[in-house]
């Protein structure tokens, strides 16, 4: 999946509740496929969705500007929302094609600015909870860290 050069980003968001106590998590892997880091952390109050979107914005935080990264995520509001929904939304002054206003818009910016920081960044979408390793141990993470913000 990646090319030489780029970084992948995997990534997940767990809330106990929706909205609820929340975790994100977010495993940095070279082209080569070794991990360099696994970040993660937790909100008390938060939504599945915005712990989604806050694993790929904190996991392109930790790499340098200018680098070429693949977001893998297993989330399609994640993915459609950056790949597809964000044109329209833009062009109706962040509202959706219903009218009604974006919800997250504040995360949706810091995403687009994140994006904006890095060489390249494509959006990979993979099927949660089928046995891949890393999509895997990124839910692990985001589920201990929800789990931390439950007992904060």
């Amino acid at each position: 999946m990646p090319e030489p050069g780029e970084t992948l980003i995997w990534t997940d968001g767990a809330c106990q509740g929706n909205p609820g106590p929340g975790g994100w998590a977010a495993i940095l892997v070279d082209d080569e496929g070794s991990a360099i880091e696994e970040r993660s952390g937790g909100s008390p109050q938060t939504t599945n969705n915005m712990m989604e979107m806050t694993a790929a914005l904190e996991g392109m935080r930790a790499l340098p500007a200018g680098s070429a990264v693949v977001v893998v995520t297993d989330s399609r509001y994640l993915l459609d929302g950056m790949t597809s929904w964000m044109a329209g939304w833009k062009k109706r002054g962040w509202r959706t094609a219903s009218g009604d206003p974006v919800k997250n818009k504040q995360l949706w910016l810091e995403l687009e600015a994140e994006v904006e920081r890095h060489t390249s960044v494509r959006w990979h979408w993979v099927k949660g909870h089928i046995g891949n390793a890393l999509n895997e141990r990124a839910d692990v993470l985001a589920v201990e860290a929800a789990a931390d913000a439950a007992r904060r």
